[in-house]
């Protein structure tokens, strides 16, 4: 009989770490968290110390029996949960649940599921590390608080069953904040001049670009500008001022952070972080090779560091010089220089064996487990390896008083490049000039190629870039960057439309609230702030009641103070003029997951429901009827004819009412601005208090 017991989180787990253990070992799951708050109350009393008040997840009874009965049988207990704060906290409330006082209890954590690391981990057995416990008690404290006090008043003001949370609502109000950014965009007119040379000697002629004059850089504004340049211009000649020869190095990538994972997965494989994440889990958990049996492929997927073992830098090292030869070795890229704090307690994602190439398992893993598994082997391989380097030749050309400029590049040595390269590297071109410059290069004009451009707003935000985002200010961790973006997507707050994010009408009103009563909640420094002192407890330097006693009284008093205002504010069932089909009342405005509609107040008895067309008081310009806030399927917001689909017009900018004086077409808000709707007009004014 096994005198062993180890206890993991995954049920996937088990068959492989019994087979890396042996008969000694009895391996078996916990099925994720067995203790938590309970549902239907706060879970804590602020009278009593804040002490938290767990209880047995429903469904985990007969699980906790069954692992109480192997408990009896064991001599040791060894508690290998995932190797992170939520990991450790799983173990002690294990210890709780399971009783093992008085029983020898040992805490187990192993970066990967191989048969070295898991045997490791049992020499350097410890006891469970309550200061990352309670730093993740305070986070699932901190998170219940504003959870649970706020959402009711959610509930109260939109009527459905809305949700606010510590993370998710400052990522909401990221979304926000960039597509009030979007609206108000201006955008302001440029021109570019390049101008086409024939080079004596040479079949094809050189495209050069216009960067100002001899006092310095400029940029052309408008084509009146342009036409001043280009008339200056005329019977120049184009003399070459100066070549300058290079080499360029294109530093080698760090590996995978959860974080950059996600984001490279979004960009090049079209992947969503829910679903990067429950891959990277399948192959951390084990894959079933062949010739191997069942084992892990990948290091733990949560994980904010890029350290990483010598153990696997050694074995890399070996790969590399094997398969590309010594001079691809590199010193190894594994530090970040943008300052910003990381918790480091794991290695950045690598394949456990970097021998275990794509092509030779890629008849063991599913479609996308390949595809996954090869962006993380390529990445950590070119980690390890040199820069590549290009030659560079950089010629500045003088037109009298004008400068213009032309680069070209050319790869000198692949290095890592010859394993990877992302998706940024993919867009980057290679100028090639075919002959050598110098300053006695003979150049004649041939044409001008001048072009209209105007500023772009800023992008939307994709599932990728909010994660970078999310990354930079320090707002939430590695673990929530995916569970926020799919709860933001599934209370449609957001929805996705291709890859870019919009705010849908529920996501408005929400933020609306939230920024307006709880300000300091949605705050990005308070929330980075607070994930600061999070990391703090971990490290044991604060004590983690201090900050949950520090939080709950301002919040406490801004909802008492937000209820008073709210009721003022409450959204009753507003009654319109348009009639029931079915019964002649007046229809009334409700709420749903998908934002406003109309309903019969006669309810249950007459369950009638319409569309609800929010009139904005303007006449469509092209048939006269009124223009109203429709909605995509998606939920993105748009101005459209009542009489759709008689009549398309449509705008994503709110019209106005007002005429352009310039050209006749209406006039839309952009921001503090109107401007007009024609493209080729342009026209923008300031907008008025009047208007």
């Amino acid at each position: 009989m096994a005198g062993n017991l180890v206890i993991v989180e995954s049920p996937a787990k088990v068959k492989t770490i019994k087979k890396f253990l042996g008969s000694n070992y009895e391996v078996l799951a916990s099925n994720g968290h067995v203790r938590d708050l309970p549902k239907s109350q706060l879970g804590f009393d602020p009278e009593n110390g804040y002490e938290p008040k767990y209880i047995t997840i429903r469904g985990k009874g007969e699980l906790l029996a069954n692992l109480r009965k192997a408990v009896k049988k064991a001599d040791k207990v060894y508690l290998a949960t995932d190797p992170d704060r939520e990991g450790e906290a799983i173990s002690w409330h294990l210890s709780k649940a399971l009783n093992l006082e008085g029983k020898t209890v040992k805490r187990i954590t192993f970066n990967e599921i191989t048969k070295n690391a898991v045997k490791e981990s049992l020499k350097n057995a410890r006891s469970i590390d309550m200061d990352l416990v309670d730093a993740q008690q305070a986070r699932r404290m901190l998170d219940r608080m504003v959870g649970y006090r706020i959402s009711p008043l959610l509930w109260a003001k939109v009527k459905r069953g809305l949700s606010a949370g510590r993370v998710q609502s400052v990522a909401l109000r990221i979304v926000c904040d960039r597509e009030a950014e979007i609206d108000a965009f201006i955008p302001e007119e440029y021109w570019t001049l390049d101008v086409k040379l024939n080079v004596k000697g040479e079949k094809k002629p050189i495209i050069v670009h216009y960067v100002g004059t001899e006092d310095g850089k400029a940029e052309i504004r408008n084509k009146e500008q342009l036409d001043s340049v280009i008339k200056e211009l005329d019977g120049c000649e184009y003399k070459v001022s100066e070549v300058k020869k290079g080499e360029r190095y294109k530093k080698v990538p760090l590996p995978f952070t959860t974080s950059t994972l996600q984001q490279e997965a979004s960009r090049s494989l079209n992947f969503s972080t829910q679903k990067t994440m429950r891959i990277a889990q399948q192959l951390y958990e084990g894959v079933d090779i062949r010739g191997e049996g069942t084992v892990g492929i990948i290091s733990y997927l949560r994980t904010d560091s890029t350290r990483v073992s010598d153990e696997a830098r050694n074995l890399t090292v070996d790969f590399i010089k094997e398969n590309y030869g010594e001079r691809y070795l590199g010193e190894g890229q594994t530090k970040s220089k943008n300052g910003k704090k990381v918790q480091d307690a794991h290695e950045a994602i690598r394949p456990t064996d970097p021998g275990r190439t794509p092509v030779k398992i890629k008849d063991s893993l599913s479609r996308e487990q390949l595809r996954l598994y090869t962006l993380i082997w390529k990445r950590f391989i070119a980690s390890q390896m040199t820069p590549a380097v290009y030659d560079t030749t950089n010629v500045k050309i003088s037109a009298g008083r004008h400068k213009f400029s032309i680069s070209a590049s050319k790869l000198k040595f692949d290095g890592f490049m010859s394993v990877y390269t992302d998706s940024e590297d993919s867009k980057e071109n290679e100028n090639v000039l075919s002959k050598e410059m110098s300053e006695k290069s003979v150049l004649s004009f041939a044409q001008y190629d001048e072009k209209q451009h105007f500023t772009q707003p800023p992008a939307h935000y994709t599932e990728a870039s909010l994660v970078k985002t999310m990354e930079e200010l320090g707002i939430g961790r590695p673990s929530t960057y995916a569970p926020t973006i799919t709860t933001l997507l599934g209370r449609r707050y957001i929805a996705k439309d291709g890859k870019n994010l919009f705010v849908t009408e529920l996501g408005e009103a929400v933020n609306k609230i939230m920024t307006e009563s709880f300000s300091s909640i949605v705050d990005k420094d308070f929330t980075a702030n607070m994930e600061i002192l999070l990391d703090n407890v971990e490290e044991g330097s604060v004590e983690w009641k201090t900050i949950i006693s520090n939080f709950y009284p301002d919040l406490d008093e801004a909802v008492k103070v937000a209820e008073k205002e709210l009721e003022k504010v409450t959204i009753r069932d507003e009654e319109t003029d348009v009639k029931c089909d079915l019964c002649g009342r007046n229809m009334v405005i409700k709420y749903g997951p998908h934002g406003k509609f109309l309903a019969c107040p006669g309810f249950p008895e007459c369950k009638n429901t319409k569309p609800y067309l929010e009139k904005i008081g303007v006449k469509c310009p092209k048939c006269g009827k009124e223009i109203v806030v429709r909605r995509t399927k998606k939920g993105r917001r748009f101005y459209g004819c009542e009489g759709s689909p008689e009549c398309d017009f449509m705008s994503w900018q709110k019209p106005t009412g007002m005429i352009c004086k310039k050209c006749g077409s209406i006039m839309v808000e952009k921001g503090n601005k109107l401007q007009c709707m024609n493209e080729e007009c342009k026209n923008i004014v300031e907008k008025n208090k009047d208007d």
